[in-house]
């Protein structure tokens, strides 16, 4: 805005010149004409775009395009039927390879200590019978998979020698309540120079089977161990070739490692979980069930048998498998977060996801569901488990969390557990995945939740600094990007987006994605008539062009900007329109439904507020000025659309009339419907709605440059309307109405007026409410003042009896010491005494001057301290 004194045409010119409102006299920068713009080219504000909630939990809102036979259902039947036991089976372990030697059977006496013997035969058939009764007892139970295994070798075999490549004898079959026992039977066995014995001679009773395993088995697996322990002690040489025993030596052990962890698990297997098992068959009482269930899990996390190399997993699945057609959602949870934790896969990853998603979907179990921890085992699916292969599991394990991200302290839970950033790596994994792929479409689905639970993570100060860390923005678009012709999904990014987008951080991240803009374009040309989808797209380009000039020019620039913005609202016009006439037919009934804009109103709100904002920028400004449609349409709503219809449309309307009949271009539309504006401004400005009258006062300061409109605001008399606001003590107010009146009095035969009117001791006023705190208002005081004076002959028939307060007043303001006694600081305060060095300073010392050289004596008028 150009507010210095306006330069007479030579050096030697004494006459000065009148001032006009904003002066026109030379050009500035850019960036001059930005900072000195002050409340006449302005940004315009809005409201975010309002997404009601659903009234129950669900996979897809109301607002989802597809029809329920094209999207994955939220309420389905589950049963344990619904789960494959097929799938439950124990991961094996590593095949192991065969030796690579052969034992060598001699013939000769002389070989015998070097060679490797082969076990005897009992001698008698009651011999036969007695060993085959005990390896009957000992291996009665190989159908489970547990073996004893020993490769029969005589004594003095060396350790090294020894093939543990078979698994060893779990005992689980110890507390079998019959009266076989295992025979004290002497087998031979891998170690140096005696055979070992596995002795067990005690008897095992019905009653006592319990203690049995709980002390029995504990006595058995020390024997055991102890056994091993002397296979760990140095024995003599092989007789077989070195290379070979020392080759397996490492595997051996490795072996027998594992060996060890399975046969403890199998102890802890029968003295823990079997007892907690019974307890869960009884299916007796849900809050037992409860219980047992969660002892269960203690137990599984304490004997590390949560995953999936359990070798009783199978079984333990089974169990609670069966335990799902109970309804019951505290049993549920408790079954879904073990079945979960046992990292099942397949379609009972997915039954366990769906199980999750029907406990989540009831609000009323938020407290249940934040007690057992579930986030965390739903969290872990996402982080470990194969995107593709389990999509659909994904969606309802996704589906889950999003409805837990609607209660305010599990969404907490999420920002400390690192939602947000496995969100982000799931994003981006979904991301790369291209439109030919199988699974392009499905994930879409994926998307919906994925999106609807980060935007509810974005209220969260740390998650959206997250967000914007891990590159957010750039990944939100690629998404939206490869899904232009999915509305739905699109319509779940764009909320997104529009909600982060009002902050500024994240809205620069945004506004440097240079596709950005030509993608929105596409969106908008594609989805013309979604409206929830373009209200929210053009809510967030209202945003980019809100504080960003490079932003402004980036979006002007990309072709078809302006031709898309015009045509959309062209058609919400239209739509806007049809409503208003079918409202009018019903004889203003119902008529609460307008206190809230329209759909269509609010679209052409946003839409004007992208046009109030580019036009900040001074060549898109200029352009836009002269855009016959962009002023039409403008025009048009001011026309069909009072101010008691919609407020905010009206004066957003007001407000980029405004900003483009600041640019006087020759070929500017705004100057050629000037008069037909200043018509359409008189309603707003006779209106009882405050804002719509500073508004219309404020594009009534730039029109008033032209003579056409001055002589209207005579002829209407305007001007008095003009003076009584600068009684209306708000400096924003005073400012705009002292703008019009200072290019009232360019022309001498309209300076009049102001003395008839009042307007003398009202400028006064203002200069003294005002004067050390706006200098810029102050500035335009003095210059309205020295326009009226311009042909003075005495300063009391000027300025009448406020001719010695104005003295005063101009003497006090003109001390250097007032600028710096302010409690401003930093760099406002350098911006405060530069207004007041280079604005007020130079014009009130003109008229100071003009003032004293006009009066004779400058009596004491006592002034209210500033």
């Amino acid at each position: 805005l150009y507010r210095g004194m306006q330069a007479s045409k030579t050096e030697n010119t004494k006459k000065a010149e009148p001032f006009s409102w904003p002066s026109v006299a030379k050009q500035k920068t850019c960036s001059e004409i930005i900072n000195e713009a002050r409340n006449i080219l302005r940004t315009v504000g809005t409201r975010r775009p309002f997404t009601p909630t659903d009234g129950q939990r669900k996979l897809f809102g109301s607002g989802f395009s597809q029809g329920p036979q094209n999207r994955p259902p939220s309420v389905f039947s589950l049963r344990a039927s619904s789960f494959d036991l097929a799938e439950s089976r124990p991961v094996s372990g590593v095949r192991l390879s065969p030796l690579d030697h052969k034992p060598i059977v001699t013939t000769s006496a002389r070989d015998e200590d070097s060679s490797v013997f082969l076990p005897k035969p009992p001698a008698d058939a009651a011999e036969v019978r007695k060993v085959s009764s005990a390896r009957a007892c000992l291996f009665r139970t190989t159908s489970l998979g547990n073996l004893f295994s020993a490769k029969v070798v005589p004594p003095g075999q060396n350790k090294e020698k020894l093939d543990l490549e078979e698994p060893a004898v779990m005992m689980h079959n110890l507390g079998r309540s019959n009266n076989n026992c295992l025979t004290e039977q002497r087998l031979y066995t891998p170690f140096n120079d005696e055979s070992r014995q596995l002795i067990y001679n005690e008897r095992i009773s019905k009653s006592g089977s319990k203690d049995f395993m709980e002390g029995a088995a504990g006595r058995l697996l020390f024997q055991l161990r102890g056994d091993r322990d002397q296979m760990k002690k140095p024995g003599t040489n092989s007789s077989w070739p070195r290379g070979s025993g020392w080759k397996r030596r490492a595997t051996g052990l490795e072996d027998e490692t594992r060996i060890n962890e399975w046969e403890d698990e199998e102890v802890f297997w029968r003295v823990k979980i079997v007892p907690i098992l019974h307890e869960l068959k009884k299916k007796d009482n849900i809050e037992n069930l409860c219980l047992a269930c969660t002892k269960l899990y203690q137990a599984l996390n304490e004997g590390n048998m949560l995953g999936k190399r359990f070798k009783r997993r199978r079984e333990l699945l089974k169990t609670l498998y069966k335990l799902v057609d109970i309804d019951s959602d505290p049993l549920c949870l408790k079954l879904a977060k073990i079945i979960l934790a046992m990292k099942v896969d397949g379609k009972n990853l997915l039954s366990a996801c769906k199980l999750a998603f029907k406990i989540c979907r009831n609000e009323k179990n938020d407290d249940i569901v934040q007690n057992d921890r579930l986030l965390g085992c739903l969290l872990e699916v996402l982080r470990n488990e194969d995107l593709q292969k389990n999509n659909e599991a994904f969606l309802y394990c996704m589906g889950a969390i999003k409805f837990m991200s609607g209660n305010a302290v599990l969404l907490n839970e999420m920002v400390n557990k690192g939602a947000v950033e496995m969100l982000m790596q799931l994003l981006k994994q979904i991301n790369n995945i291209k439109e030919n792929d199988t699974y392009f479409s499905s994930l879409g689905h994926l998307l919906v939740q994925l999106t609807a639970t980060l935007r509810n993570l974005a209220e969260l100060p740390p998650a959206r600094c997250q967000l914007l860390c891990g590159g957010a923005a750039s990944e939100l678009c690629v998404a939206l990007e490869q899904r232009v012709s999915d509305k739905d999904v699109c319509t779940c990014i764009v909320r997104m987006l529009s909600k982060l987008s009002s902050y500024s951080d994240f809205c620069a991240a945004l506004a440097d994605c240079s596709r950005c803009y030509i993608l929105f374009l596409a969106l908008l040309n594609k989805h013309q008539k979604q409206q929830d989808l373009v209200v929210r797209i053009i809510f967030i380009l209202g945003n980019l062009t809100a504080k960003n000039n490079q932003a402004r020019e980036q979006f002007f620039k990309e072709n078809g900007s302006v031709n898309t913005l015009t045509s959309l609202f062209q058609t919400y016009y239209e739509l806007d329109l049809n409503a208003q006439t079918r409202y009018h037919d019903r004889e203003g009934k119902d008529k609460n439904h307008l206190k809230h804009p329209s759909e269509a109103e609010d679209v052409l709100i946003k839409l004007i507020r992208v046009l109030a904002n580019l036009s900040i920028h001074p060549s898109v400004g200029a352009a836009l000025a002269a855009a016959h449609h962009v002023v039409e349409l403008l025009v048009t709503v001011l026309e069909y659309k009072s101010i008691d219809d919609c407020e905010e449309l009206v004066i957003n309307a007001a407000t980029a009339i405004n900003n483009l009949s600041y640019y006087q271009v020759e070929s500017s539309v705004v100057q050629d419907k000037k008069l037909h504006i200043a018509e359409l401004l008189l309603k707003l400005l006779m209106s009882d709605n405050m804002d719509g009258v500073v508004e219309a006062v404020r594009v009534f300061g730039n029109l008033s440059r032209y003579p056409e409109i001055c002589d209207f605001i005579m002829q209407k008399k305007i001007y008095k309307f003009m003076i009584a606001l600068l009684d209306s003590k708000n400096q924003d107010v005073c400012f705009s109405a002292c703008g019009v009146l200072l290019n009232l009095t360019v022309d001498q035969n309209r300076r009049g007026f102001l003395m008839e009117e009042g307007g003398i001791g009202k400028l006064v006023d203002c200069l003294q409410d005002f004067g050390p705190a706006d200098w810029q208002l102050a500035c335009l005081v003095c210059k309205t003042l020295w326009n009226y004076s311009e042909h003075i002959t005495s300063a009391a028939s000027c300025f009448g009896e406020d001719t010695d307060t104005l003295l005063v007043m101009l003497t006090s303001l003109l001390d250097e010491k007032l600028p710096l006694d302010c409690s401003l600081t930093g760099d406002v305060r350098d911006c405060h005494k530069l207004h007041w060095e280079r604005e007020f300073k130079p014009v009130a010392e003109k008229l100071l001057d003009r003032i004293q050289s006009h009066h004779s004596f400058l009596p004491a008028v006592p002034i209210t301290p500033f």
